[in-house]
């Protein structure tokens, strides 16, 4: 019987071997990428890929070496196209992206949108990023809300797009794929729901409560001790405040902010009525400008891969290589594609970053439909 440490000294002799040949392979895709420096030829070539795992699937003796092969060949050809990225962004090869850096954000004669009415926590995320003296106005829809920043008669407009506790938003998503414009900022505020009423009214006397649909799932252990109270959803929790207002019916009541019962002269119920003490809706800031300012610190994109094994880790491995952090992706189904999904990907970095553009550049090459959404 050969002994075990004989065998692990043969694999150690195989696996430098491999690290020579590896290097070897490596120093080769070097002056490959010199070539297409000089040529300007394209890093990915997919016919050329497949046909290479073809070949090498074929050297092998049983389908489970086969796959292993692909997988390991998958590997080393990623490696190889990662560092011809490299090499073209030392050289300067990989072109500008189109975007504007600039110092700071253009907001004094700034008009701003946002959704809801007033009272809406867009607006207190409004405020609390641009200040108090603000020119503004307010629309009724999210889709509004990108019209007039596209259309010019916005110049930023501020959306809720992910809460803690209720997750994201999804129409904002959908939305900044279809608009041609770019977040340049976010802003978080500690969202604390209160229940309503015209003045006079009691807990006893409520029958109906509106509000926007999320604000009532993070409301549901309240509203689950009234289970006889109808919950009725809204666009909006200040519309729902609004419509209690102008209704004066005790028997409605509105899930808002405190802000709201100012604003519409309404009793404030109860405080608090979502069940997370720290729940929280991040807001971001969206304009129809290619622009991003010089510190920010994070990059959102969104991309469509192949629908086959393994097209999501290889799209990833491109922030692993250039050590970029992470900080969330998500993901919505495609229209009229069952089963294929847009991916949103939010992580750590500046487009100035010449790491950024080595990754942002091989995720170009790669995926399919690949748009970046704003530096901020």
């Amino acid at each position: 019987m050969v002994d075990l440490l004989e065998l692990r000294k043969r694999i150690d002799e195989i696996d430098e071997q491999i690290v020579q040949l590896y290097e070897k392979r490596m120093d080769v895709s070097s002056q490959v990428a010199d070539y297409k420096i000089e040529t300007g030829k394209k890093v990915f070539d997919k016919t050329r890929e497949e046909e290479k795992l073809r070949k090498v699937r074929a050297l092998t003796h049983n389908e489970f070496n086969a796959h292993g092969v692909q997988e390991l060949f998958e590997q080393i050809m990623s490696m190889s196209r990662k560092l011809q990225y490299k090499k073209l962004a030392e050289k300067g090869s990989l072109g500008k992206l189109p975007f504007i850096e600039v110092d700071r954000l253009d907001v004094e004669n700034a008009r701003i949108v946002f959704q809801g009415a007033e009272g809406a926590y867009s607006q207190m995320a409004m405020l609390r990023y641009f200040g108090e003296d603000v020119n503004c106005f307010h629309v009724d829809t999210f889709r509004d809300a990108m019209c007039a920043i596209e259309e010019g008669s916005a110049d930023f407009a501020v959306l809720p797009i992910e809460n803690s506790t209720a997750g994201i938003v999804n129409e904002i998503y959908d939305l900044l794929v279809e608009f041609e414009n770019y977040i340049v900022g976010e802003q978080i505020i500690r969202i604390e729901h209160c229940l309503m009423g015209v003045p006079g009214t009691k807990i006893e006397d409520i029958k109906t409560v509106y509000s926007h649909p999320q604000s009532l799932m993070q409301s549901s252990r309240y509203l689950n001790e009234h289970a006889d109270w109808k919950q009725v959803s809204m666009q909006n929790n200040a519309f729902a405040a609004r419509k209690v207002s102008e209704e004066k019916d005790r028997s409605q009541a509105a899930i808002a902010s405190e802000q709201a019962a100012k604003i519409y002269g309404l009793d404030i119920l109860e405080r608090g009525v979502n069940h997370s003490q720290t729940n929280s809706t991040r807001f971001i800031i969206v304009t129809n400008q290619k622009i991003f300012l010089k510190k920010a610190d994070k990059v959102s994109i969104c991309f469509e891969i192949p629908h086959e094994s393994g097209s999501l880790y290889h799209m990833l491995s491109h922030f692993i290589y250039n050590n970029l952090n992470l900080t969330k992706i998500e993901s919505r189904p495609l229209e009229e594609r069952n089963w294929e999904y847009r991916f949103f990907i939010d992580f750590d970095g500046n487009l100035a970053d010449s790491a950024v553009k080595n990754a942002l550049r091989g995720l170009r090459d790669e995926a399919r439909n690949m748009r970046i959404l704003g530096n901020y």
